[in-house]
């Protein structure tokens, strides 16, 4: 289907446009592309680098057949083959690397690519297989109706959840695979439901589930001695097993549902100080204390977590329900609709499995067995510092009713978890920017301030007043409360948060001090956006003692890249280029990187260097077909819309471009599509046009920037796209009479209304548009179940009323009510 609408589309420009014959010698001796094309062409997928730096993997991935997965030495010529692979890791010795494989496509292929994980239900598609492959020899190990995997963190131990067979079963248990990876020898454990290696590789931990309950329980394998210890056992089901983070805690629920009810009604256990000699168990059975909040169960739909000191576990209260009787009678299927629903009732028939699946957010402190629930019905969302020592709650009740887009109001209260008790840090925010890593400090934006808040004592900061710096990004359009450009991150001192400025970077003091702009200013000066970035993903702080290695984007040249800065001193670049530089993934123990590059012309294969960018090297060619075609290349435009904003349009100039001659063209937009200049245009079949096939076949295509005035989409549109149009025709690149307009979805209102607006364009299509704001207002978004009023009012369409407030604005802005006026060839 998506073919035969790309074809329709193919087939309306040529109707409408009539080519000059001939064309360059480049063109005629290159094939043009065409759809028939488009299966040749290959995505990269399942990339990843291995922790010494010396191996990677990357799988090609067709627009038709099978994936195929490769495994390279970096430096040698040993290359693994893996059709069908996916999911790739590899173990923290860089010794191995483990991946799964999927059935060809012709017999169910083609599965939901995910790296490998445990610790939840056995589920895993029919027929994938797990394999594991030993890096210097090429030794292949192979496990059939394999779910899940996972290595130990010391790398001497694997372990492989195998999936369930012949439909569900009334227990989740099913076989693990422990392998030794120094020895070799292979154990297999039956009906387990959930393992966890803890974080120093030493110790396995799994709940079984089998059938009748028997041998159900919680066991301990000490990886070093392979000791098995029971630490408790039960007909009972256990759920939610979870290690501290230094894996020296370990906590689990177990329970069962009473006939009747509708949730189980569980008891945490967990064990303290786990294989020392200081080693406790602790149980906390809520039917043995008198505090617990009545008719609620702890619940296994909530994940349990240890606080930093482990001195407390967090955890989420369900209430308890009555177990609807079974009946003969048909039932009822009846929505029910009141004006007071908060949210409206096509919302909660999306959300109902979440919901149903909601628990309240709670603490138990180990220390006295207290169990505290912070979050309640009018404050939902509850989450936890990182220390655990407070909470911030989120208080929207007041609220609800409101159409908002782009950040929804609330009350934000300071919860001391070891009190529970609360108090009010801001009133009616809509931009919280969230905690610091130590729980000492909250940052939000208020009345076009940045504040930051001592969460402790309450004292509060006006970051902007000390930097003399606005941090609202006044370029975002939309008729709402503007956002900050955001947080780059908290200092590992403690004593600052570095926040974005439009182009720099600013450090702004916690506690006094001084602001300083650490990009020096360059940033505005040279109109480059740097951005902090984040080699280990693993860090939560910033260390700003040393180099800081910071994502670097030209706002008008497009120019992209890396650069290194010491506080103190001008930012030097590492590697900027007219292309686009993707995200680098860094090897976890070795000065090595992977990345891409690209632009219109060069599809987005990876290189390898060190962090530095030096001599980066490629590795990848997922099309080297490319050659043999015709493509095009992209300039950029500069214009100006009426209003005397200053935008740009990227444009694809057709292959074998010749200066002066004037050439049909394709005008495709949404909102701003300039930074799509260095994007490869990649040959996919869906339902936008594709720039490289049009290019190839002798056509311009024209990407413009819009601009929005609130109310005025449509207008705002009209008058952006058009002033790109009259520039490139200025320019001597487009034929005036063969300018064909494309748009989808919100470029499908845009387009539709603009031809009902000009008779600029020989032909227009459009896709997926809404062309009555009226009627869309109160229309609902099928994924959400949202009304859209909040995108209409507030949101995408920017039309800041309401269509009682102002009906003929609506009307006017409404391709529907123009209809009339249409003269130009439309689909």
């Amino acid at each position: 289907m998506q073919r035969n609408h790309a074809r329709l589309i193919a087939m309306m420009w040529i109707v409408v446009f009539v080519l000059a014959a001939g064309g360059s010698a480049l063109a005629q001796e290159k094939k043009v592309l065409t759809l028939d094309d488009y299966a040749r062409w290959r995505r990269i997928g399942s990339t990843t680098i291995s922790p010494d730096g010396n191996w990677m993997t990357y799988a090609y991935n067709p627009n038709e057949g099978n994936d195929t997965l490769y495994v390279e030495l970096l430096e040698g010529d040993t290359k693994y083959t893996v059709p069908l692979g996916s999911g790739p890791v590899f173990s923290d010795d860089s010794q191995w690397v483990a991946y799964m494989i999927s059935p060809p496509e012709e017999e169910g292929g083609r599965q939901p690519r995910g790296r490998g994980q445990a610790g939840g239900p056995a589920g895993g598609a029919a027929g994938r297989k797990f394999q594991l492959l030993e890096l210097a020899s090429g030794t292949k190990y192979t496990e059939s109706d394999a779910a899940s995997f996972r290595f130990s963190e010391d790398a001497k131990f694997l372990a492989i959840k195998k999936r369930q067979i012949g439909g569900e079963a009334e227990h989740s248990g099913t076989d693990l695979i422990l392998r030794d990876l120094t020895s070799g020898v292979v154990q297999n454990i039956g009906n387990v439901s959930a393992f966890a290696f803890n974080k120093a590789g030493t110790m396995l931990a799994y709940t079984v589930d089998a059938a009748g309950g028997t041998g159900n329980g919680v066991y301990l394998m000490d990886l070093g001695e392979s000791n098995l210890r029971l630490l408790d056992t039960s007909d009972m089901e256990y759920a939610q097993l979870s290690w501290n983070e230094e894996g020296s805690a370990l906590a689990v629920l177990r329970g069962k549902k009473e006939n009747g009810k509708e949730q189980k009604g569980n008891t945490l256990l967990a064990w303290v100080d786990v294989g020392g000699r200081r080693e406790r168990a602790v149980v906390y059975d809520p039917a043995e204390d008198s505090t617990f909040p009545e008719n609620m169960v702890v619940s296994e739909f909530a994940a349990l977590n240890w606080s930093e000191d482990d001195s407390k576990i967090f955890l989420g209260l369900k209430q308890q329900e009555e177990e609807a009787p079974e009946s003969g009678e048909p039932q009822a299927d009846v929505d029910i609709w009141h004006w007071k629903d908060v949210p409206v009732q096509s919302v909660q028939m999306r959300r109902a499995s979440r919901d149903r699946n909601f628990t309240y957010a709670t603490v138990l402190h180990l220390d006295g067995m207290k169990l505290l629930q912070l979050a309640d019905d009018d404050m939902r969302s509850v989450t936890f510092t990182e220390d655990g020592r407070w909470a911030v709650g989120r208080l929207d009740t007041p609220y609800r009713g409101e159409i908002t887009w782009g950040g929804s109001r609330a009350d934000y209260y300071r919860i001391d978890t070891g009190t529970g008790e609360r108090a009010l840090m801001v009133e009616t925010l809509g931009r919280s920017m969230g905690a610091s890593p130590d729980g000492k400090w909250y940052l939000y934006l208020k009345d076009k301030t940045l504040w930051v808040r001592n969460i402790a004592s309450g004292e509060t900061t006006d970051l902007s007043a000390l930097a003399g710096v606005n941090f609202v990004n006044e370029d975002d359009d939309h008729p709402y409360e503007k956002p900050a450009y955001g947080v780059a991150g908290w200092a590992k001192n403690g004593r600052a948060v570095l926040v974005n400025h439009k182009f720099d970077i600013w450090s702004l003091p916690l506690g006094g001090g001084r602001a300083v702009n650490i990009t020096g200013g360059m940033g505005e000066r040279e109109q480059i956006r740097f951005r902090y970035f984040r080699l280990d993903r693993e860090e939560e702080t910033i260390d700003t003692s040393k180099p800081l290695l910071l994502s670097a984007y030209g706002e008008w040249t497009k120019k992209s890249g890396y650069y290194q800065v010491r506080i103190g001193r001008e930012p030097v670049p590492l590697i900027y280029e007219d292309r686009s530089i993707g995200r680098p993934t860094k090897a976890k123990h070795a000065d090595r990187i992977i990345f891409t590059m690209q632009t219109f012309v060069d599809f987005p294969d990876y290189y390898v260097s060190d962090t530095s960018f030096h001599s980066p090297r490629r590795i990848t060619e997922a099309n080297p077909q490319q050659a043999e075609y015709a493509w095009g290349t992209r300039v950029l435009v500069d214009y100006e819309n009426s209003r005397g904003v200053h935008l740009q349009a990227t444009l694809t100039l057709p292959a074998g471009y010749e200066q002066g001659r004037r050439y049909p063209m394709l005008v495709y937009f949404y909102e701003k599509m300039s930074g799509r200049h260095h994007s490869y245009s990649m040959p996919t079949y869906d339902d936008r046009p594709h720039m490289c096939t049009y290019a190839s076949d002798g056509y311009l295509v024209l990407m413009p920037d819009v601009v929005y005035v609130d109310g005025r989409p449509g207008d705002s549109a009209m008058d952006c796209v058009g002033s790109a149009v009259r520039r490139v025709i200025e320019l001597v690149y487009a034929d005036l009479d063969h300018i064909g307009l494309q748009g989808h979805s919100w470029g499908g209102y845009q387009s539709s209304f603009m031809v009902t607006q000009t008779e600029m364009f020989a032909a227009v299509v459009t896709g997926a548009p809404p062309t009555n704001l009226i009627s869309f207002y109160n229309t609902l978004y099928k994924s959400s179940g949202n009304v859209q009023q909040g995108i209409t009012e507030v949101g995408q369409v920017r039309m800041g009323t309401t269509p009682l407030e102002d009906f003929d604005l609506y009307v006017s802005q409404s391709p529907i009510h123009q209809a009339e006026n249409i003269t130009t060839p439309f689909m």
